[in-house]
């Protein structure tokens, strides 16, 4: 056993060391695979809804020849923006079936986001849910976007059920508001007219960037991830080596809440489990627990995927523990730190553990992962996955001993290709072929990693680094305590101290008892000087705390 590799002897047996990069030449010859192999199962069902592999094979191949009828070539950017809906999975492979790169959207952003996006990846033509289209009609003119094509929550459910569901959205939860967008066609008569023409033949490679995937901006300026055919295919192959050992090809039921567009979702659910058979079930809005609580009741779920405020919110519902959990087997949290309290009231409600991995944009985006069969660690980000060196450094990225608190650095076939025109922002990032995370964790002597906090986040007080996971950690243990997030705020005398925004689950939960209660469990520098109390705490779209916001 090398000794630079100690995560190694911790996998579960059936998990290898390595995998074959180079197994596919790109991630269309992957899925190829995939759709034959799985045709006549269901591969995503959305509000009832469902699509076979043989029916997303079909729909993708029209709209990759629709898009080349309207004149796009193999290169060409197109921005996909919409909620988890049929659509998704249709329009993105059929993008990559005509050779586009596909730039992920976030339906969330402001127009003033949208423009930078748009602007800056190149995009020619988008796919936008209508509820967003407001926005593009105010910053089109400033894009090169010439290819617009609409869509609405209910278009793939069926006639009957597309209206009723057209219908809510539209006209009683107001949730459309009026835009006007010249020469627009919906997804349906893109798949109709698409049928009429062929897909042109294209070359590929494995170094060809195939998604430009912008960083989520929780720290600054949302940057483009170029991500490669090698990078995913990795990355696929990565997932399914660390939670093969538990799972069977074909017979899984994933439920997805978190949106696809994002970095995780994209490459976990709907792609990786997907490469094996699986079902997918989305969830149009996360934040609708009774929504993702429903699924449960409809559907076998075997796996999950999330984020800590997701996990904290639906356990914090009363119907929660009351729903079957007798199918799910796995369950996993990225995105953010899974805070202890969560993992533990996870298992012992739902009899399952609560695996938490680590990743980000950069690295496509799993890096490592704690064992899925629950006999990792709680509060680690686990061990590297396949083909994947990990390791921590000082300021001079020089390696550190086990131990020891640093730079987390990650090196491996699922490593971005770079920052797209930012080769300033790439030289920073890469040192050598080593992302550097500016996520600040130790190497444990087995293997393990803990992050610490983010390189951004840390709070110095009077010299000493106080990290706000470890606070935020303390205070979710309280029983009176939602959800809490730590921030540094100036301070005359020790440059900066620690506040606290506390969002309640006891309205009797004071200030003074909040600081107790710290002090009991955290040293003096460390216990919070200010405390506020909100209703609600910022979150980006998947559910992860905007401390940046709350410093504002």
């Amino acid at each position: 056993m090398p000794d630079n590799k100690p995560w190694l002897q911790n996998y579960p047996a059936g998990v290898p060391a390595n995998i074959n990069p180079d197994e596919y030449g790109s991630l269309l010859e992957m899925f190829e695979d995939t759709f034959k192999k799985y045709a006549d199962k269901p591969a995503f069902t959305c509000m009832g809804k469902s699509m076979t592999f043989k029916e997303l094979d079909k729909k993708s191949q029209r709209f990759a020849a629709y898009l080349h009828s309207r004149g796009l070539e193999p290169g060409d950017r197109i921005a996909l923006m919409m909620p988890n809906m049929l659509q998704y999975p249709i329009t993105l492979f059929g993008a990559l079936r005509a050779g586009l790169v596909v730039v992920n959207t976030n339906p969330l952003y402001t127009p003033r986001e949208m423009k930078h996006q748009f602007t800056d990846s190149g995009a020619k033509a988008i796919v936008i849910c209508e509820n967003f289209a407001s926005n593009l009609e105010k910053v089109i003119q400033d894009t090169g976007i010439k290819t617009v094509i609409v869509t609405s929550i209910g278009e793939l459910l069926g006639t009957f059920k597309g209206m009723i569901v057209n219908f809510v959205v539209r006209y009683i939860k107001r949730m459309v508001p009026k835009f006007n967008l010249e020469n627009t066609v919906t997804v349906s008569e893109a798949l109709k007219e698409g049928a009429k023409f062929t897909i042109k033949p294209f070359k590929t490679s494995p170094d060809d960037t195939i998604l430009l995937q912008y960083t989520g901006g929780t720290t600054g300026v949302a940057k483009g991830t170029m991500l490669t055919n090698r990078n995913l295919v990795s990355n696929m192959l990565q997932i399914r080596a660390v939670m093969m050992f538990k799972l069977k090809e074909g017979q899984e039921v994933a439920l997805s809440p978190l949106p696809m567009y994002h970095i995780f979702a994209f490459s976990v659910n709907c792609l990786a489990l997907m490469g094996i058979g699986t079902h997918t079930v989305l969830v149009t809005n996360a934040r609708d627990l009774p929504s993702v609580m429903k699924e449960f009741k409809n559907h076998k779920i075997t796996i999950m995927t999330g984020v800590n405020t997701l996990f904290n919110a639906l356990l914090n519902q009363e119907a929660f523990s009351s729903l079957d959990f007798s199918s799910l087997k796995v369950v996993v949290g990225g995105g953010m730190a899974v805070q202890k309290a969560v993992a533990e009231r996870w298992q012992s409600v739902t009899g399952c553990p609560l695996t938490e991995g680590f990743g980000m944009t950069e690295t496509s985006p799993v890096a490592s992962v704690n064992p899925i069969d629950g006999t990792g660690r709680i509060g680690t980000i686990g061990l590297p996955v396949p083909s994947t060196d990990m390791r921590v450094v000082d300021d001079n990225k020089q390696p550190l001993p086990h131990g020891e608190i640093g730079e987390i650095q990650v090196k491996g076939p699922q490593v971005m290709k770079g920052y797209y025109n930012r080769p300033d922002e790439t030289a920073k990032a890469l040192t050598d072929g080593w992302m550097n995370t500016g996520d600040i964790g130790i190497a444990h002597p087995d293997g393990y990693f803990q992050i610490v906090d983010r390189k951004k986040d840390m709070i110095n007080v009077s010299g000493f680094n106080v990290y706000p996971n470890e606070i935020e950690d303390i205070l979710a243990t309280h029983p009176k305590i939602l959800e809490a997030a730590a921030v540094g705020i100036e301070d005359e005398k020790s440059g900066e101290v620690v506040k606290v925004f506390i969002v309640k689950k006891d309205n009797s939960l004071t200030e003074k008892e909040v600081i107790t209660f710290c002090k009991e469990h955290l040293t003096g520098y460390k216990v919070p000087k200010k405390v506020a109390f909100r209703e609600e705490l910022p979150k980006t779209n998947v559910g992860k705390i905007l401390r940046r916001e709350l410093r504002e």
